[in-house]
């Protein structure tokens, strides 16, 4: 099966480690356990058939209390679409699936990396993001 795109750059667009004090860190080390990765993709469409697509990463806690620490990435990917690909919906798996699968490599490093430099070097990943999996459900 051929690639029906290129990717022509990815970069980090936006990057947010915040923990507010030594208490708050002391907390979160302790709770981080609990914390949700969650993802956001967008894309907007770039002059001469280029797109731009912004992947987002949020490791939060989704309890209330007061003591948090917030971490985000925000990866930009552009691509060009192959000449061939009309179709909305072969558009969307592109950006929704095949690229996600094809950049999450480099973004899951790259976002390691802050949350272990900001304090927390024992966070992993365990489950990778089955992108694949994710599109099906979106059309179901």
């Amino acid at each position: 099966m051929t690639k029906k795109y290129e990717i022509l750059g990815k970069y980090i667009k936006d990057l947010s480690s915040e923990t507010r004090d030594v208490q708050t860190y002391l907390f979160v080390k302790e709770h981080i356990g609990k914390y949700q990765l969650n993802i956001d993709i967008n894309s907007k469409a770039l002059k001469n058939k280029l797109i731009e697509i912004c992947t987002t990463f949020k490791f939060e806690d989704k309890e209330p209390n007061e003591l948090k620490s917030y971490f985000e990435i925000n990866f930009a990917t552009i691509i060009r679409p192959a000449d061939e690909i009309k179709e909305k919906k072969d558009l969307e798996k592109i950006i929704l699936c095949d690229v996600q699968i094809e950049i999450y490599p480099d973004l899951e490093k790259s976002f390691l990396n802050v949350l272990h430099n900001s304090g927390y070097p024992q966070i992993k990943f365990e489950k990778k993001i089955d992108f694949e999996k994710l599109y099906n459900e979106r059309l179901n």
